[in-house]
This record gives C-alpha cells, structure tokens and sequence, in this order.
C-alpha cells in the first residue's frame, strides 16, 4: 500500500515537471516570436514622421538633370561672329608739326579690323535670328554658326536700340528653332539655364535662379525690365537664352555687371514677352513703332503729394510739354496730375510709359486729371515715338 501511494507521489512529480516543462518552452517561444515581431516593425518599416504642414507642402525633389531641357532649346541657339573695320590714325599725328605736314598732303587710310563674339537664338523656321543690337553694332560682316556645325552669312531686319535688340535672317533650311515661353509668370527662386557662347567657347550651358524681376535703371533709356539671374553669364553669352527646366525661351541674356569683365553672379535678361513684341515689329516694319504723346512727367509720391497741397497719392505731375507735340496739342499743360489713362488708374511712370507706347500711331486716348483742383479730362491723338539715333 505504502509502495503504491510512493510510486504515484513519483508519477505526480514527474508529471507536473513535464507540463511545467512544455508550459516553460511554450512561453518562451512567445516571447522569442514577440521580441522579433517587435524588432521588424521598429527596423524594416519606417517611422512616419510628426505631421509638419510646411514640410509636406514642398513639391518633391524629382529633377535630377537638365539635359532634356538643354536638348530641347540648345540646338536654337547660335554663335555669331562679325567683323568691321576701324580707320586708324598714324602716331605721327601727336605732333604738332609732322601733323600739319601730313594734313596738307594726307597718306592714304589704313584700318585695322575689328572682331566681336556673341550668340544668337533662332526664332523662326524662316531664318529669323534674335540677338542684342550691341553684338552686331556697326559690323560690315556677321557670320552665324549653328550647333551642328553649319556656317551662315546674316542680314540685318532691323533693330531697336530702345530694348538693345535686333533681328538677323540667314538663308537656310531645317532650322531649329525655340519655344517661347511666358516669361510673365516667372517667380523669384525659379531654376534657370542660361546657353550661349562665352569667351567664344560654343554651346555652353550655366545654371542658376531667377534673383529678381524687374530690374531697371542699368541703361539710359526707359524700356529696362530685366530679369535678374546668378546663372553665369560672361562676354559672348548676349544674345543666348535664358531658358526654364522645360526648355522654354523665358528671357535673352543680354548684359552682367562685373568690375572684372567676368561673371560675379548678377546677369540680366530681357523677358520673352518684350523680345517677342520686339521681334514681330521688326518683321512686320522693320523697326519698332511705339506710340508718343509728347510729355515729361515724375511719378507722385506722398511727399511731392504735400509740397504740392494735393489730396491725389497716385498720378504723374506733367513737368513738360513737347512744343507742337500731341499732348500739347490736347490742352495738356505743366503742373496737370495726369491720374487715368483710357479709365486705367495710373500707379506707376513705368506702367503709363508701357500703355503710352503700346499705342500705336493714331491711336487716340483719353487722360483724365486734376488742374488747379478741377477735373480736366484730354483727348490725345498718339503719334510715332521719335527714333533713338546711334548704330
């Protein structure tokens, strides 16, 4: 009996170890398949982030190069070469008297010539070539090279001197040619590629942001509207391209400012929509023709508002008047506030300039403002804006 009940007291133990056995490594094959399961998650799937509005509003960083749009536009832009000759004076000229003696029987001319690089960008399947006026300027030979290696003579269309532009035609086939594109919704911090030919290295691409809009006042006369870039842009890149990331024509590289004579950052570029007004009229005309109205006026500032005891913020004070010239003509007189143009309110000189000149001769417009403290309103006939002399 003793025996029996110690034998099932022995079974018992061994018993209960085996299940406490089994229970032990059923746990920790738990633990072990937890511990993993928690360790893929943390390392294999990533943490999202705590939600930043400003962050998740970033466009994503795709573009990893430009060559699409360096293909696209590079093959429109062209080198330009001309050549003039330059009389030259004998050094014996700085004396007085070999100078008489030479003046009384004077030896015959001697020239030197003269060269000068710049680019070009091809406009029409015509041969039509835009380029700024400075590179082609007085020059009896100009000479165009495509990027695929094709020689050409150029023409001169016309030019203006005004926005520094000018239209040449080369007799060619199967030209490239670019895309204009709508430099008017351009932002500051947009990417930008300028192409051309500087230092007369060819087809060269630099890139870089748009720094600022509207830039004037490098250049002595009214029409600069340029777009500022740190794209570089050195002698010989006037007249090229400046292009956005589609490759479309938004501006063309025209002047920097440097005291080195190379690139420091600060190029300018004329926009697209002034070049391609530019380039219609010099096709349809063979120059630009702007409309005149014969006035001189300053911009009304707060300041000038309380010199002048005028309750108006917002005009020009015509300070002069074009004898015989059309405003004239319309009764417009010194001291006038001119405040609207055809019931647009005048905000700024260069945005009344912009309308006056986009008249064209015969247009007629309706300016109203102020005399004296009365309404006045005239009715002006635009003529031809006279022509800015020089080569």
């Amino acid at each position: 009996m003793l025996q029996n009940k110690h034998s099932s007291q022995i079974l018992f133990l061994i018993i209960s170890a085996v299940i406490g056995f089994l229970l032990a490594l059923g746990y920790y094959d738990l633990f072990i398949q937890t511990t993993d399961e928690q360790t893929n998650t943390s390392v294999l799937q990533p943490v999202a982030p705590p939600h930043n509005p400003n962050i998740s509003s970033l466009p994503p960083a795709v573009i990893t190069s430009f060559a699409p749009a360096v293909s696209r536009a590079a093959p429109a832009v062209v080198n330009i070469f001309t050549r003039k000759r330059i009389k030259q004076k004998s050094s014996l000229y700085n004396n007085a008297t070999i100078r008489a003696l030479i003046e009384k029987r004077p030896p015959p001319s001697r020239y030197k010539e003269e060269t000068n690089l710049g680019s070009g960008v091809i406009v029409s399947s015509q041969g039509h070539i835009l380029t700024n006026n400075h590179v082609i300027s007085g020059a009896e030979d100009i000479e165009v090279l495509l990027k695929d290696g094709r020689y050409f003579k150029a023409s001169l269309v016309g030019r203006d001197l005004e926005t520094d532009l000018a239209l040449l035609k080369v007799d060619a086939q199967n030209l490239p040619t670019i895309h204009f594109g709508n430099s008017t919704n351009l932002q500051v911090g947009d990417i930008v590629l300028a192409i051309g030919n500087p230092f007369g290295l060819g087809n060269t691409v630099t890139s870089g942001i748009v720094s600022a809009l509207n830039r004037s006042r490098f250049r002595t006369n009214d029409f600069d509207n340029f777009i500022q870039t740190d794209a570089a842009i050195n002698p010989g890149n006037s007249g090229g391209a400046l292009v956005n990331t589609q490759g479309d024509m938004i501006g063309l590289n025209t002047i920097n400012i440097t005291n080195s004579g190379g690139s420091q950052g600060i190029g300018f570029a004329i926009p697209s929509s002034i070049a391609r007004d530019v380039m219609d009229q010099l096709v349809i005309f063979g120059e630009v023709r702007r409309g005149w109205i014969g006035i001189e006026a300053k911009e009304i500032s707060p300041m000038l508002a309380q010199q002048l005891n005028s309750e108006i913020n917002d005009g020009l004070l015509i300070i002069g008047v074009m004898q015989n010239g059309p405003g004239q003509k319309a009764g417009i007189q010194a001291g006038d506030i001119i405040t609207h143009i055809n019931n647009i309110k005048i905000t700024s000189a260069k945005k009344t300039l912009e309308m006056i000149t986009n008249l064209r001769p015969g247009d007629t417009a309706i300016l109203r403002g102020i005399r004296h403290h009365q309404s006045m309103q005239f009715r002006v006939t635009a003529e031809e804006r006279p022509q800015m002399s020089g080569s």
